[in-house]
Formats: C-alpha cells, structure tokens, sequence
C-alpha cells in the first residue's frame, strides 16, 4: 500500500471532498508548479504560518504521494481553496525584475502568487497582479527553489505582523 522501501506502519484512507476547504486572509497561489515536492513543502509552510493555497491547473496532485508526504499532514490542516477565490491583493513573486519584497506592502488579505519552477509566472499574472515583488538575493544564486521563496515571502509577512 506504499510506494516506500521502509513504509511507516500507519496507512490512512481519506475522501478528497473531506480536505479542508475555506477562505484565510493570506494565501499562496501556485502557478503550474509541477513538482510534487515543492506543493508538498509549500503546503506545509503554508500551515506554519497560517495561510491556504491555491492550485492552478497544471500543478502536481497535492494529494499524490510525494506532495503528501512532503506535506508532513498539513493538507489535512491548510484550505485548499478556488484560484479566483483566493483573498485580497495579489502580489506576483519573480525571479527578477520586481520590487525589493522589503519594499512591498504585504498586508493582509492578501495572496502571493508563486511560478512553475522553469517557467515562472506569465505575463499576463504578472500585468494584472497589484504589485510584483522579488527576494533580493546577496549571494551568487540565480534564482530560489519556489519552495524557499514561498517560505521567505511568508515568513517576510509574519515577521511584519509580530
């Protein structure tokens, strides 16, 4: 019943209309993010700081069994809620190009769309969001695993709001 070599010694059957579903004021929006890590680890940061996530179509099964297990539980804690139903301003996340997130205003409600992991966002999510923000990176990385930038932006949110 696992596709693990050395699987816990504890199986759970659940209904997927059994998830939880329900508005938050802060939520991340992922954007064809195909790795079913990355949904996995943004769903369980999502429920360290409080936040729902929404799935665009094109992202990995969030209930397959490498996101449940990077999820480490938390979709059974965070709302999955509908794309156009996610709360308040949208504040787009780029590789480059955008303002210092430092500078942007994150107040709640509020989503931070996060891109594919090659692609990024496209334009046209990038044009009609209310602001674009990027993490200043000071060392020689390109770019960060959507995963760490979800974290970061979300953490960059918490630490304002305490």
């Amino acid at each position: 019943m696992s596709t693990l070599g050395h699987a816990p010694r504890v199986v759970a059957v659940f209904r997927r209309d059994d998830l939880p579903t329900g508005a938050r004021e802060v939520a991340l929006a992922l954007w064809q993010v195909g790795d079913p890590g990355n949904v996995g680890t943004l769903l369980r940061t999502a429920d360290a700081f409080g936040a729902a996530v929404a799935l665009s179509p094109g992202c990995a099964d969030p209930v397959g069994p490498r996101a449940l297990r990077a999820s480490a539980g938390a979709i059974f804690r965070v709302p999955l809620v509908e794309w156009d139903d996610a709360p308040g301003r949208r504040v787009a996340l780029v590789a480059h190009g955008g303002r210092p997130l430092a500078a942007v205003e994150l107040s709640p409600p509020l989503t931070i769309i996060l891109g594919a992991e090659r692609a990024g966002l496209p334009d046209e999510l990038v044009i009609s969001s209310h602001d674009v923000a990027t993490i200043s990176l000071p060392g020689a990385a390109e770019s960060l695993n959507v995963a760490a930038a979800g974290a970061i932006a979300l953490y960059e949110l918490s630490r304002r709001s305490s």
